[in-house]
């Protein structure tokens, strides 16, 4: 069944009240009609006059009665152009069927018309406009706000140099295989290009420079076309596996009225999510019979669980097999509870059977390569001779041959295209069924073995973190800890990686729903961690959740105009910064290369450190408006400075900790 909404309408009586009361005696949209006209007023006016040299020094001081003509209000112009129905109007309608509570975008002029609809025809509410600073950022807050969401969030980028801006944060979201959203504004015809900016602004193929990092993308020819392409957009978006698409929103198409024969032909179409696609029942069958008769098997997850119901699905699982899952390492999203006795244990040297779970790269997931410090490049695997290896993934639905985000090929036994979560189910059930008495009773007692050696591996990571408890600077273990003390009694959500913490939060921190870990950037674009963090705080302000953000200091400085947007739209987040003052892991890195040239490491700070002078964090937060507090290198002071920053945020405000680290 379509959804039929006539043009004149798409908007509330409200709003369109509102809307009639606000018209001035041109109307609401005043434009020139040339620039003939504009230069034929100019060379008439006094000013002009005044502009001539020779005319100033030979006018003679204005009488009263000429200051009096000059200073009352201008007759009305005539020769201006409104409309009340401009095609911007109507993507807008087309934008509120599809449900989005937000659109992030930093002020571009070749999304002006579209812009306006959005705050004045659509009473900037769903969407809610929100002013970024860099495109890069807008991008990546919808990438952390769909992780939590689990939709996305709409973005407007600005013509050749908006996209460029956008690309590295739009590529990370399609390695991470997250749905964002984007409208691109363009100029496609020429006469309509009226200075040396719109011409270098516009391009003839809009969407090019990312086409080989988004799913889909198209460039409607008219406002039917508009409508028909921004649904599919977002249903392409939205199946699995998913990725950011972009419609180009071509200017004149947005600022041009709607002819009126053409408003009762137009109308926005319904939205059908597809259904993810599940795995083949024989291939799931074959599955469940191979892990079921395993002695020794693992579950390795990676981006398998999108929500609630996917990281029960998983638990059930692992219990109904007893199998231990590994997170892989924890750095995609939170698919597994922290604390139960089946996580991150086994082996995969010992496993006779691997599942592997929307993993990227599984290859790299079984095999060892030969460390950077070292020449030349081997490779082994780290699994046993005769191990059967299953994948179940929908990236094997979606590939791409320029970006190579899907790693080496893996040899598997059995690969199943599909959705994991739309599949458990079914292998849930077909293990039930093979299970019988004597094998349920086989399985308790690994899982036993399991739960022990879990709770052996609690109590290591315990007593690791104590090493260096009391140093200067702060350890990541004591921060991660320190936290941990204040948070756990709240409804917590960590909206920041745990790679460049040795994976403390997850060590210690007690994870079991799934809002409570967004994983990483997908790519590893630096820049991501803040904006996405703001995106990711958004999302959880309206469930009143804590979102905490354990900053890194290089992916701040790409773009720390993000905090003023948490300032701006009241967005409550903690930020506590890994202020290690350098980028640790290129330092590393040059540290490798020397001591393999027999070099000496003495020198590897040089383009890697962060200092001479040492960024002031905190004060840079207040320069936007953020609550900041430290630097703090004083272990003792770090609970206190936390406790009073959480107070800030409860209030519905952005903090911000300087927290000076160590480099892990």
């Amino acid at each position: 069944m379509e959804v039929r909404l006539g043009y004149d309408e798409g908007v509330s009586a409200e709003i369109d009240a509102m809307t009639k009361s606000n018209k001035r005696a041109v109307g609401r949209r005043g434009f020139l009609k040339g620039a003939a006209g504009a230069a034929a007023l100019a060379a008439k006016s006094p000013a002009a006059k005044a502009q001539d040299p020779q005319a100033r020094r030979a006018a003679p001081h204005p009488s009263p009665s000429q200051i009096a003509a000059e200073t009352s209000p201008p007759p009305a112009r005539v020769d201006v152009y409104t409309t009340d129905r401009p095609g911007s109007d109507f993507m807008v309608d087309v934008i509120k069927s599809l449900g989005f509570e937000y659109v992030a975008a930093n002020p571009g002029s070749s999304f002006r018309a579209l812009h306006e609809s959005i705050i004045n025809y659509g009473g900037n509410q769903a969407p809610e406009l929100l002013t970024c600073c860099h495109e890069e950022s807008s991008v990546a807050m919808a990438h952390g706000y769909a992780k939590i969401e689990g939709k996305p969030m709409m973005v407007m980028a600005h013509g050749t140099v908006g996209l460029q801006h956008a690309s590295m944060a739009i590529y990370n979201a399609y390695a991470d295989r997250v749905p964002v959203y984007i409208i691109l504004g363009n100029i496609l015809d020429a006469a309509f290009r009226r200075s040396v900016v719109e011409w270098t602004h516009s391009v003839q193929d809009a969407a090019a420079m990312v086409r080989d990092y988004t799913k889909w993308d198209d460039v409607p020819a008219s406002l039917g076309h508009f409508a028909e392409s921004a649904v599919r957009a977002y249903k392409i978006a939205m199946t699995p596996a998913m990725g950011p698409v972009v419609i180009v929103a071509d200017a004149v198409l947005q600022e041009e009225p709607v002819p009126e024969a053409a408003r009762h032909r137009l109308r926005v179409p319904k939205l059908n999510l597809a259904t993810p696609p599940a795995g083949d029942s024989g291939a799931v069958t074959e599955a469940a019979r191979m892990l079921v008769a395993a002695e020794n098997p693992v579950i390795v997850a990676g981006r398998c669980a999108r929500t609630a119901n996917g990281v029960k699905l998983l638990v059930e699982l692992a219990e109904t097999l007893q199998a231990p899952v590994q997170d892989r390492p924890f750095r995609f999203r939170m698919n597994f509870p922290t604390r139960h006795p089946l996580y991150g244990g086994g082996s995969l040297t010992d496993a006779d059977v691997i599942l592997g779970l929307e993993v990227p790269d599984f290859w790299n997931a079984t095999h060892a390569q030969t460390p950077v410090n070292r020449m030349g490049m081997e490779a082994r695997p780290t699994t046993t001779s005769g191990a059967r290896l299953i994948t179940i993934s929908s990236a094997d639905l979606v590939s791409r041959s320029n970006y190579q985000d899907f790693g080496r090929y893996a040899e598997v036994d059995l690969a199943i295209a599909a959705d994991v979560e739309a599949t458990l189910p079914a292998l849930i059930d077909a293990s039930k069924r093979l299970i019988t008495g004597n094998r349920k009773k086989a399985l308790q007692e690994r899982g036993a073995r399991l739960a022990e050696a879990a709770r052996r591996a609690c109590e290591q990571a315990l007593d690791q973190a104590a090493w260096g408890w009391d140093a200067s600077p702060i350890t990541t273990a004591r921060l991660s800890a320190e936290l941990w003390n204040q948070i756990k009694n709240e409804d917590w959500s960590l909206v920041s990686d745990v790679v460049f913490l040795s994976f403390w939060p997850t060590r210690l921190w007690d994870f079991d729903k799934h809002y409570q870990y967004i994983g990483g950037q997908g790519a590893y674009g630096i820049g991501y961690g803040a904006p996405a963090a703001v995106g990711a705080a958004l999302a959880n302000r309206k469930h009143g959740r804590l979102s905490v953000n354990i900053q890194c200091d290089g992916d701040l400085n790409y773009a720390p105009g993000v905090l003023w947007t948490a300032a701006h739209h009241r967005i409550p987040l903690l930020s506590v910064m890994h202020n290690n003052r350098a980028y640790h892991q290129e330092r590393m890195y040059v540290q490798d290369m020397a001591a393999r040239a027999e070099r000496g490491i003495d020198r590897a700070n040089i383009g890697t450190a962060l200092t001479d002078p040492n960024i002031d964090y905190a004060t840079l937060a207040k320069a936007y408006g953020v609550y900041g507090a430290g630097p703090i290198d004083n272990p003792n002071d770090l609970g206190p400075a936390i406790r009073r920053a959480i107070e800030v945020v409860k209030r519905g405000e952005p903090a911000l900790i300087d927290v000076v680290t160590q480099p892990r």
